[in-house]
């Protein structure tokens, strides 16, 4: 019995991705201009790691934590923002208390509060309160995160490829860096740790799928060295489709299972990262391959194996 390979692509697919180039850069120009002006204007909607508030611990006394029921009597209380998780387990669970106006005053108010309401079924093992300093210094410790592992991707991109092709990748995950902090803007998604943790994800996700395109585009140049340096582009992204499409679906499917099922607490981070997947995908495609027409790349220009026959070109298409 002879089991045939799945095949999500066709081996002879030829379609030809490079026709979209004059599309794909000013669509991604625009939404990089608006993803900037989103944050000036609206800035993000930081959680109560960045804009500071209360932490409190709870252990059940009956063995187990009713989330739901925590949720609903905090609601009642008018406190402000409120994050009611578990941790640990069944009979343990945190709140989180926005900051409050009025200062220490106000938040100490605040847990005597939430203590009275429930004292009678919870224990308070911790009691935390992260004040306005604390959490401006969260905010620059999270972004000097963020410079320095872009920096650092960066550089590695530089001495990864050929120039011309550094460039690519560099614009690449910059646009996809841009375009999720204007995601956050938009949907006023909270913009908590996790939240960092998900933009640092999607930036070695991109860059996986980005890195995987071009080390493709350059093992072709170096076999192709007549063919045009469209015709090549279209034929290596077609050959690396089938890869690109199995690793984001199974990618985005997961993460609609943590959207639906993942709870409240990182429903923030599932959702950015869904849209990364995407946009990354996008972008090893459509704006880190095309960069290379542009900057004058000629197959002839990569030395190599002694040149091989050329496969059928993608039919042509108007650029």
């Amino acid at each position: 019995m002879i089991v045939k390979l799945l095949r999500i692509v066709p081996d002879d697919t030829k379609f030809g991705f490079m026709r979209f180039r004059r599309i794909s850069f000013p669509f991604s120009a625009v939404l990089s201009v608006l993803s900037v002006v989103l944050f000036l204007t609206m800035g993000m909607n930081f959680g109560i790691d960045f804009r500071g508030g209360t932490l409190v611990e709870l252990h059940a006394k009956s063995g187990v934590a009713d989330l739901a029921k925590v949720r609903q009597t905090l609601e009642g209380m008018k406190l402000g923002d409120v994050e009611v998780q578990g941790f640990g387990n069944a009979a343990d669970a945190s709140l989180r208390v926005g900051l409050q106006e009025g200062g220490g005053t106000a938040q100490t108010a605040v847990v005597d509060k939430v203590k009275a309401a429930l004292e009678g079924q919870y224990t308070f093992p911790r009691v935390d309160v992260v004040g306005p300093r604390v959490s401006a210094e969260l905010v620059q410790s999270g972004t000097i995160g963020i410079v320095v592992s872009v920096a650092t991707v960066l550089f590695y991109l530089w001495f990864r490829f050929e120039w011309q092709f550094a460039v690519g990748a560099v614009i690449a995950t910059l646009h996809d860096l841009v375009l999720t902090i204007g995601f956050f803007s938009l949907t006023r998604l909270e913009f908590d740790m996790t939240s960092i943790a998900a933009i640092l994800t999607i930036v070695g996700y991109s860059l996986n799928d980005t890195v995987v395109v071009l080390d493709r585009i350059r093992e072709m140049m170096r076999k192709y060295k007549k063919m045009s340096i469209s015709d090549m582009l279209n034929i290596s992204i077609n050959t690396t489709l089938s890869r690109t499409i199995m690793t984001s679906l199974a990618t985005f499917l997961a993460l609609v299972a943590l959207v639906g099922f993942g709870g409240h607490v990182i429903r923030s981070f599932s959702l950015a990262m869904m849209f990364g997947v995407v946009i990354g995908t996008y972008s090893s495609i459509f704006i880190a391959a095309p960069v290379l027409i542009y900057l004058g790349v000629r197959t002839e220009a990569f030395s190599g194996a002694k040149s091989e026959p050329e496969p059928a070109k993608p039919a042509k298409a108007v650029a």
